[in-house]
């Protein structure tokens, strides 16, 4: 399956808060053959930035609008290379 990182822009999420929607996220996955990867967060710049394995863009962010809501601003098929 493709890989893709989202992009959202959040301002004033906790630490706590991120976690949070990253677990719904968990709960709600599989209901769109969708896998959560890993996430990170930018509370400075207010982003936050998720990696998914999923059938396809939409997909994933049928995750979130699902799970807790929050969409993402903006989401990019990526490659992983080492």
């Amino acid at each position: 399956m493709p890989l893709y990182m989202d992009v959202h822009k959040v301002e004033g999420a906790s630490p706590k808060d991120v976690a949070g929607a990253h677990e719904k996220d968990l709960e709600t996955q599989h209901k769109h053959g969708v896998k959560y990867l890993k996430y990170w967060h930018d509370a400075e710049s207010g982003k936050i930035f998720c990696l998914v394995d999923a059938p396809s863009a939409e997909a994933a962010a049928a995750v979130h609008r699902e799970a807790h809501g929050l969409v993402a601003d903006e989401i990019f098929e990526v490659e992983e290379h080492s």
